[in-house]
């Protein structure tokens, strides 16, 4: 197999927890006799993105002392950096029907067999001191605070193996980590960009994407398509955004659309970093960084998810985070430009809010081409009519 060696996983080794042939058989023997736990959107989510090597070193949901470190630290008890704890939580009645030692069958919500979970341990969280640590807030009107607050007390610790992946709603846009590395190596990529977003794409979005394509040689189009917040625009709305975009305005041979089946936890500055750390995993040297990158509200500063970079220790991370400005069209410049490039106050500048562009899409109005292309105007456009 060809593989991209520009790069290492995080932590050194790709983690493979995909059951195939005979292994798999015989832990679907072992779950049918096993107690069971069904996962919500978010466990299914976590479930997949380790045991693909997503979560790269992760072999399973995080045990007491990792979890303790984490919170506390980003880090996991061995020093590895790793900034959100990615736990498996139930009610206590459900742990109590659980031993140490013996095998979980994890289920998705519709009753699907799904993985099995080798359960080490079982402990309580301490929600409150997760938020403030993790997520910088404790209110729970912050989406990732509420989803904390709402899960069950018991944490289950131990790792797990993936059965069946879970349904994924774009089969052919679906890369696996093994596999995007094999995609960077087949394009002879040395040199790759990852973009998160869980937003449709602007004029701002490609500026940044295209300056970034300036210094490598390819460029990762990867939205996150797992839980948003009800108020997010659909994943199929924002992928097919892209793909419209694509067919027209990016280098076929340098570019790469795959989807991302990532939750989005809305933690700021430490989902910045669990963002770089996935990228690299798949492969990426290089990750955008924008302003407010992963925030929500005003939880968090403008340029928080920068500078979180900066307080990393000497090898903490391989892939290179590259950190862009907010941009803007500017009328006296008459491109897109950010306040690096661009000497004009904000009386030249268009700018629009979230808001103010659903209302003119809504009215089946089209933003002004110099914020968002034309074809990807009228896919939001249609989007929100059949809504």
């Amino acid at each position: 197999m060809t593989t991209n060696p520009t790069i290492p996983p995080h932590g050194g080794t790709l983690t493979d927890r995909v059951l195939r042939g005979s292994a798999r058989d015989e832990a679907i023997a072992r779950a049918r006799q096993a107690p069971r736990v069904t996962l919500n959107e978010v466990g299914l989510s976590d479930l997949e993105l380790i045991a693909t090597g997503v979560f790269s070193p992760l072999k399973g949901f995080l045990g007491r002392a990792d979890y303790e470190r984490v919170v506390g630290e980003a880090r996991l008890a061995d020093g590895t950096l790793w900034p959100i704890p990615i736990t498996l939580a139930v009610d206590e009645a459900q742990a109590r029907a659980l031993r140490e030692g013996e095998p979980v069958a994890l289920h998705a919500g519709d009753g699907a067999l799904v993985g099995l979970l080798e359960l080490h341990e079982r402990y309580h969280a301490d929600p409150r001191r997760e938020a403030a640590e993790v997520y910088r807030t404790t209110d729970a009107a912050h989406p990732g605070v509420a989803r904390l607050y709402g899960q069950g007390p018991v944490l289950l610790g131990g790792d797990v193996w993936l059965i069946e992946p879970p349904r994924r709603p774009f089969p052919t846009l679906h890369l696996t980590p093994a596999e995007s590395r094999r995609a960077f190596a087949e394009r002879g990529w040395r040199s790759v960009v990852g973009f998160q977003t869980r937003n449709p794409i602007h004029r701002a979005h490609e500026y940044i994407q295209k300056a970034a394509l300036e210094l490598v040689d390819g460029l990762f189009l990867h939205p996150l398509v797992g839980a948003t917040k009800d108020d997010d625009l659909p994943a199929e709305v924002r992928v097919r955004s892209y793909e419209v975009l694509l067919q027209g305005y990016y280098p076929a041979t340098r570019t790469l659309l795959a989807v991302f089946p990532a939750a989005m936890r809305y933690a700021g500055p430490r989902e910045a970093l669990l963002h770089a750390i996935a990228r690299q995993n798949y492969g990426c040297t290089h990750f955008i960084v924008g302003r407010d990158h992963a925030g929500v509200g005003s939880y968090y500063g403008t340029y928080d998810a920068q500078r979180i970079f900066d307080t990393l220790r000497p090898g903490d991370l391989a892939i290179t985070p590259l950190r862009f400005e907010h941009t803007f069209y500017c009328r006296t410049c008459a491109s897109v430009a950010s306040s690096r490039t661009c000497p004009h106050d904000g009386a030249h500048h268009l700018t629009l809010s979230g808001t103010r562009v659903r209302e003119l899409l809504r009215a089946g109005e089209a933003p002004p081409p110099e914020f968002t292309r034309p074809e990807v105007a009228r896919v939001l456009i249609e989007a929100l009519r059949a809504a």
